[in-house]
């Protein structure tokens, strides 16, 4: 598949289907109680915010059986959520933290990387005054997909509270499961193995088993898969398989490893 190819497959969510373009709008959702939203309801999905203290949020959604929702790199197929915070009010800036995603396999044999069941998203807030306490306004779209690909949105509007809320502990769950950075050299071995390809090989850990996922620049398709190792050790071969015309070598790359004892990520040049 050439990036163009992918990219116009990225842009049309294909899973193997007939795709559907419904816009899933919600009327905007307002405070259910002192430290959530009510839930904005969309085909296949319910999403809402959550507060954990005055600089920390969540933002929930919750998918019907058999539905996905993706990454910040969705992988082949899908579109990552987006967030737009302009219209809060004593916010300098907003940063979605992602949980580690899973490898899920799509009915045409591509492969998307995500979430399903739900997710929490967590926003770390910094406050224009941190004497003030803070109104997010959160303009989010995001993609379920199911047979059917269908694009999502739900406007939310939530004062965090100048102290921590009920929903604390579950903000902070969804934050301790997104990938811990890490220095390269604690990372792993990334090395060449020709033009075009590399090697990754990090001590084997104990627990689940370890996955690969590599995010190059935009207009870039790099994979990942597991390759033999020697003695205790969990290697990825890495493959450049379609960049930009006119781009070239080196480039950055951001990996990151889940499994294990927990996930990891870190960032290298591939040359």
């Amino acid at each position: 598949m050439t990036h163009a190819e992918r990219a116009a497959r990225n842009k049309g969510w294909t899973r193997g289907t007939t795709l559907v373009f419904l816009s899933a709008l919600c009327a905007p959702a307002m405070a259910a109680d002192a430290y959530s939203t009510d839930w904005a309801k969309a085909a296949k999905s319910d999403a809402r915010l959550l507060a954990a203290d005055g600089a920390l949020a969540g933002f929930e959604i919750r998918l019907a059986p058999g539905a996905i929702t993706y990454w910040r790199d969705p992988g082949e197929a899908g579109v990552p959520p987006t967030f737009d915070v302009s219209g809060s009010d004593n916010v300098a800036k907003v940063e979605p933290v992602f949980p580690a995603p899973k490898r899920i396999k799509e009915q045409d044999g591509s492969e998307a990387f995500g979430y399903d069941g739900g997710v929490v998203i967590p926003l770390k807030v910094e406050p224009r005054d941190p004497a003030k306490l803070v109104t997010l306004q959160l303009d989010a779209n995001y993609a379920v997909c199911e047979k059917l690909c269908l694009p999502a949105r739900a406007e939310l509007t939530l004062t965090l509270p100048g102290a921590a809320s009920p929903y604390a502990s579950t903000v902070q769950a969804a934050l301790a499961a997104a990938p811990r950075p890490v220095e390269p050299a604690a990372f792993g071995e990334f090395k060449s193995d020709g033009a075009g390809a590399w090697r990754l090989c990090a001590a084997h850990e104990a627990g689940p088993p370890r996955d690969l996922f590599v995010e190059p620049p935009e207009g870039w398709w790099v994979t990942a898969a597991p390759a033999p190792g020697e003695g205790a050790q969990d290697c990825f071969a890495l493959t450049l398989r379609d960049m930009p015309r006119g781009a070239a070598l080196p480039a950055p790359l951001r990996l990151t490893m889940t499994g294990g004892t927990g996930p990891v990520e870190t960032s290298v040049i591939a040359r």
